[in-house]
């Protein structure tokens, strides 16, 4: 990309619950981002970040890539939901501190509902993880949960 690519153009998320630290590169069907792990990083424990959390570095990542079409138009990220998880698989239990991590999001399945399938890979220096991660973004976030709550 020969643009800058500012996160807050991409994902509705803001402060310190903002995980990437860039993205990288996208098109169609795909992004790419990464995330640094620092002694500063949210969820940070003695020996790292938990590779649980990399869910959760996945799940914004597919957050970015449904923020790209929005975007595109000129409008804000849409918000979606994490419906589940499937195979999530981490070679390690803690992404040490100074690791860079490459985020890597394929899009797998697009359904008319606002239902998607991604395929997701974290891949850093000597570690790997993926997941599977189903995702629901409504066509109007607050009228659904209107519905829900």
């Amino acid at each position: 990309m020969s643009e800058h690519l500012t996160l807050s153009d991409y994902v509705p998320h803001t402060g310190d619950m903002s995980l990437l630290d860039h993205i990288i590169d996208y098109g169609q069907g795909w992004l790419h981002a990464s995330v640094l792990i620092t002694e500063h990083s949210i969820f940070i424990e003695d020996q790292g970040v938990s590779a649980t959390v990399g869910i959760e570095y996945l799940a914004q990542a597919v957050a970015a890539y449904s923020g790209s079409k929005p975007r595109a138009l000129g409008e804000k990220p849409k918000l979606g939901f994490l419906l589940g998880i499937r195979r999530y698989e981490s070679s390690i239990d803690y992404f040490p501190i100074g690791s860079r991590i490459t985020l890597k999001v394929e899009l797998e399945m697009e359904a008319d509902n606002g239902l998607h399938v991604f395929q997701g890979r974290l891949i850093g220096n000597g570690f790997e993880a993926s997941a599977r991660l189903n995702v629901f973004q409504p066509a109007d976030a607050d009228e659904f949960l209107k519905g829900v709550l």
